[in-house]
């Protein structure tokens, strides 16, 4: 069982958006997981952002991994997103980013959160696999790539 799988539907990737902030960025997953996973964008805005000020979620190489807990969240969902030019994301690395997973868990969800944040920084972490998903010209693609192992 591949937990990217069952948290990333089809639909909930997204490639080449047009988007030119961290802030638009997260107001276009925010429109994305509330018409995908019935929850109001300005919950999904605001889950982000409040992890964002924490400190960045952005891993360096063009990868970020916003992430949040949600209360009214019944199981963890997912979105993926390439943006059309990378955007500035307080990266370690100072480089701005374009690859984008965008997690929410129930606030409970603690050992599924850490499993799947473990999966993608793994994943992310490989230079042939970033250049893979920066090449993908289909969701499908882009879906098998994050469910490999």
């Amino acid at each position: 069982m591949n937990v990217i799988g069952e948290i990333l539907p089809l639909d909930h990737i997204v490639l080449d958006l047009p988007v030119s902030s961290k802030k638009r960025l997260f107001e276009q997953i925010g429109l994305l997981i509330e018409n995908k996973a019935e929850m109001a964008r300005s919950d999904v805005f605001e889950c982000l952002f409040a992890r964002e000020k924490l400190g960045t979620t952005a891993l360096g190489q063009g990868v970020a991994i916003p992430h949040g807990r949600y209360a009214g969240l019944k199981r963890p969902i997912g979105a993926f997103i390439r943006t059309a030019e990378p955007i500035g994301f307080d990266a370690p690395d100072g480089k701005p980013v374009n690859l984008i997973f965008a997690l929410l868990v129930p606030e409970g969800s603690n050992s599924v959160h850490l499993e799947v944040l473990s999966h993608l920084a793994s994943r992310f972490s490989s230079k042939v696999v970033r250049e893979q998903l920066l090449q993908a010209t289909d969701k499908q693609a882009v879906q098998n790539i994050l469910m490999s192992e």
